[in-house]
């Protein structure tokens, strides 16, 4: 018999278990037509993009993880944006939440500009200037 006192977890003192986010509503136009992009891609293919809302998860109980492996430098400036965020302008968030926003971000910018995203005008500098 273990000696050990058995305590519930926080999902059941904070109400259980995040509900699973539903897919985003797609964004429409003003007109209130739905937004597609369709564009030729660089092989010649043509592609479709339904743009959607993106909004980044925010502080929910998230199912999927990733690991992502970044320099000290990288590490250093996304803590001092951290800190920036709740000095000067009182929000706080965590790394986690700060990568997801970007995320975010950068993906919206892909699916709004294509070929002329900073996305895909950073990825090409890196390859020809040898960095990956």
């Amino acid at each position: 018999m273990s000696r050990r006192v058995s305590l519930p977890g926080a999902s059941e003192l904070f109400g259980g278990a995040a509900p699973k986010q539903t897919r985003p509503e797609k964004r429409t136009a003003t007109d209130g037509s739905a937004l597609v992009a369709d564009r030729p891609g660089t092989n010649g293919r043509s592609r479709t993009t339904v743009v959607e809302d993106r909004k980044s998860s925010g502080r929910i109980r998230h199912d999927t993880k990733i690991t992502v492996y970044v320099t000290e430098e990288e590490l250093l400036g996304l803590e001092q944006t951290r800190l920036a965020l709740r000095a000067e302008h009182g929000l706080t968030a965590d790394r986690g939440r700060i990568v997801r926003e970007a995320i975010d971000v950068l993906l919206a910018d892909f699916v709004d500009h294509g070929p002329d995203s900073v996305l895909v005008q950073r990825l090409r500098a890196a390859e020809s200037s040898g960095d990956e």
